[in-house]
């Protein structure tokens, strides 16, 4: 299964080949070309049969992760954290260390030994050191080196209604998307542009953008979903399981208002549920995207993830499934001439 493969592969920012490397492979036979970039991106093009409009669709391949700073005499690797991940959640966690995938487990001083006072507050990611069975640094140092990443060791299931959990859906979800979309042909140029470096900075998105120089743009990213905390909706920022979500605003841009209204049309016209982010924190590829040279109206459509930039997170199958729809219908109505920018 695609996002199977996806979700396992090890992509944490700035170490993205793996990742590349697969999605090179699946995408190559549905596209007109492939091509990479200086930074690491990954551009898969569908020339159409017309001039335009030109139609970016990005997608970001790295996943939050951890990072080798040192190895100590003891053979414990301290680490520090590649993207935006709460320290609380990773105590216990088993990681995958460097490119040979080397086995650890994340550990910290024991609650026994801990002062009251150290017990009180979260463990920082500063105390923390992944133990990979090293007798000693030299030990070590015959296994991994200083710079290694390590991505958490989380495989993907399916399990109870619906649900899919896996590490790295945010945001190897929407390369899946993207991956589907792309199987379908169209008149229009379309741009498939699977990104890198989104969760520190997003500036694959800024270099492929340059590149592609579209007219519309288009982005598909995993977002935050908390409906397990608040009584009301509005609290959950999206709701699982209740369609893909289309982002009015959020830290890093404002969603293009025709490209929304034309979403949502078409979604209710087809009968595809949908809900909006209710959120305006954090942002995606489409704060880069949207400034591009003269400005490029951009719209993002989201599959709703709980327990995002964690070891697990969780997202639904029908979620994911409507996104797909929603995207590809969007792309014909563009070629047939039913959006006015």
């Amino acid at each position: 299964m695609v996002l199977k493969r996806l979700t396992e592969a090890a992509g944490v920012a700035g170490n993205e080949g793996e990742v590349r490397d697969l999605l090179r492979e699946l995408v190559t036979p549905h596209v007109d070309e492939v091509r990479g970039d200086t930074l690491g991106n990954l551009i898969a093009v569908k020339k159409g049969k017309k001039d335009g409009p030109r139609v970016m669709i990005a997608a970001h391949m790295d996943e939050v992760g951890l990072m080798i700073i040192n190895i100590e005499k003891s053979g414990l690797l301290r680490f520090t954290k590649a993207g935006g991940i709460d320290d609380r959640v990773l105590l216990g966690k088993k990681v995958l260390v460097g490119k040979d995938k080397v086995p650890g487990v994340i550990g910290a001083k024991p609650i026994h030994l801990q002062e009251p006072k150290e017990r009180e507050v979260p463990i920082k990611v500063d105390n923390l050191f992944i133990d990979i069975g090293a007798k000693e640094q030299a030990d070590a140092e015959k296994k991994v080196k200083v710079g290694d990443y390590a991505v958490f060791a989380t495989q993907y299931e399916e399990f109870g209604q619906d649900k899919i959990k896996a590490k790295a859906l945010d945001d190897r979800v929407g390369c899946a998307v993207l991956l589907e979309v792309l199987k379908d042909d169209y008149e229009i140029p379309i741009y498939g542009a699977f990104t890198v470096m989104e969760e520190i900075g997003t500036r694959g998105a800024a270099v492929a953008a340059y590149a592609i120089s579209p007219d519309i743009g288009i982005v598909l990213e995993g977002t935050v979903c908390a409906d397990f905390v608040a009584d009301t909706p509005e609290g959950h920022a999206t709701t699982s399981g209740a369609g893909p979500a289309l982002s009015i605003m959020d830290a890093t841009s404002i969603g293009n208002k025709v490209l929304l209204r034309h979403a949502v049309r078409l979604a209710e016209e087809n009968g595809i549920p949908y809900q909006f982010r209710r959120a305006t924190t954090g942002g995606n590829d489409a704060g880069r995207i949207h400034l591009n040279k003269e400005g490029v109206p951009s719209i993002s459509v989201s599959v709703p993830c709980r327990y995002i930039h964690s070891p697990v997170s969780v997202i639904s199958n029908s979620d994911y499934e409507n996104a797909i729809k929603l995207v590809r219908l969007f792309l014909k109505s563009i070629q047939e001439g039913g959006l006015e920018l």
